[in-house]
């Protein structure tokens, strides 16, 4: 499965640099109301440059403008870092919601919480089902922990964190969780762009355990056979980004082959007919 999923671009955008750096892209459509920050943004008609020497106050007092005008969508009051997509330095910090405007890249935290039988492989995946009320993506199914990595902490420590508050397991149990890879996702979504290393775990979990969510994110868990839960995710019924990492741990664990993995996770893609 190639690790990087991507959607044809649905409107213009040009390159945002920071630095020096490309970073991220942004709407063409999007520059006018940018052009109210010559003191912070240079903008043309072929790209954006934050040139301010307070980066994340200029950004911050930026965000809560396009915030207001509705620009910057599904605001989380919760500081990502803003990445060289390449090097992976930080160059600043911002708003999580306001990374999609921009096009940055983000990093998730998924693992697939499995139920394995006598011989060792896995026979059960858990199944969350997001809140209603969640900013992105509600009621969609989801990986049994799965969230974003806020600044200051790595993939692991969002791992660790989100596995209490989405459902309750405790640090012994978290801390047996297998890193097995980083999917790269690159598509459009409503906000903007998304622009996401999906940070992938496999963790096994006891027969009989039932997760609880303790931060109310999680509308409910379901245990379903690996075959149920991988249908689910090639027809969509899934968040897009856990998807890709379920139809990932099909494919690793024996369940889809290499070609079936990628062909179930490019139609995730593909529009409707």
């Amino acid at each position: 499965m190639n690790a990087t999923a991507a959607a044809a671009a649905a409107a213009p955008r040009v390159p945002f640099f920071v630095g020096g750096r490309a970073v991220g892209t942004v709407a063409l459509a999007h520059l006018p109301a940018l052009r109210a920050w010559p003191q912070h943004l240079q903008v043309h008609e072929d790209g954006v440059t934050l040139y301010a020497a307070e980066r994340s106050t200029a950004l911050a007092e930026v965000h809560a403008t396009l915030r207001a005008q509705g620009l910057v969508r599904a605001w989380r009051d919760e500081a990502f870092a803003l990445f060289d997509p390449v090097t992976f330095e930080v160059l600043a910090t911002m708003e999580r919601a306001a990374a999609r405007f921009w096009g940055a890249l983000t990093l998730g935290a998924h693992a697939n919480g499995y139920v394995a039988g006598a011989d060792g492989r896995p026979t059960h995946l858990w199944v969350a089902r997001r809140a209603l009320d969640k900013a992105t993506d509600p009621g969609l199914l989801d990986n049994l922990i799965g969230g974003g990595v806020p600044a200051g902490q790595t993939p692991w420590q969002a791992l660790q964190r989100e596995g209490w508050e989405e459902a309750g397991l405790d640090p012994a149990l978290l801390a047996s969780a297998q890193a097995a890879g980083v999917l790269r996702l690159h598509r459009d979504v409503p906000e903007g762009r998304q622009l996401e290393d999906l940070h992938a775990f496999d963790l096994a979990l006891p027969p009989g355990l039932q997760p609880q969510n303790q931060d109310g994110e999680v509308a409910g868990f379901h245990l379903l056979p690996v075959a149920e839960a991988l249908a689910l995710a090639a027809r969509g019924a899934m968040t897009v980004d856990a998807a890709l990492v379920t139809l990932d741990f099909g494919r690793r664990h024996g369940w889809l082959s290499a070609a079936q993995a990628q062909a179930q996770a490019t139609a995730l893609f593909t529009p409707a007919v």
